[in-house]
């Protein structure tokens, strides 16, 4: 995309996978002038815990495992397609032996992750009963991912969906993209 608009550099944002993938760009180009991941760790990512859910996924909804009842799972109502679930797989299949870092040497541009301190995610029996911690890794170890180049925000009390939602998020990418892009 940056190419198909003439762009030399480009800055970056994700939440979530988005997020993870953004990781995974970053480690590949150097024409990043910035970098922002929210809701995935930088370091210390889940990715064992999220091939576990996203293959619970894809059974379900390759009908090789039964959907939950609403009763049962607040997830129920989500019904991704089979091709899109066999993605997720495939992506988190591919990380298992992913270095994050290692990874981090690879970035060069500025970067800031940002987590709600209550982003940890218990999935129930349909889905394995994975636990995802993804404030964890940022919350203890804010001092070793600020050592190594990013800066850091966690935001009080805020789950997963909290934390994504533009009111959180638009205040802190405005502050922080001018402190880094000033020309």
């Amino acid at each position: 995309m940056a190419d198909a608009v003439g762009a030399d550099r480009f800055a970056y944002y994700g939440y979530s996978w988005l997020a993870l993938i953004g990781l995974q760009l970053a480690i590949r180009t150097d024409r990043l002038s910035a970098f922002i991941m929210g809701g995935f760790p930088p370091l210390g990512g889940p990715y064992e815990e999220m091939l576990l859910v996203t293959t619970a996924t894809y059974e379900i909804a390759s009908g090789a495992r039964a959907m939950p009842s609403a009763d049962e799972s607040e997830w129920s109502g989500v019904a991704p397609s089979k091709d899109q679930t066999r993605q997720f797989v495939t992506l988190y299949q591919a990380l298992q032996g992913f270095d994050d870092r290692a990874a981090q040497a690879q970035i060069t541009c500025p970067r800031l992750c940002f987590v709600g301190s209550a982003d940890e995610i218990q999935y129930d029996q349909h889905w394995g009963n994975v636990s995802v911690s993804l404030a964890g890794p940022i919350v203890q170890g804010q001092a070793q991912i600020r050592e190594l180049g990013w800066d850091v925000r966690v935001l009080d009390g805020l789950d997963h969906i909290q934390a994504m939602q533009a009111n959180q998020v638009v205040p802190i990418l405005r502050s922080w993209l001018a402190s880094q892009l000033r020309s």
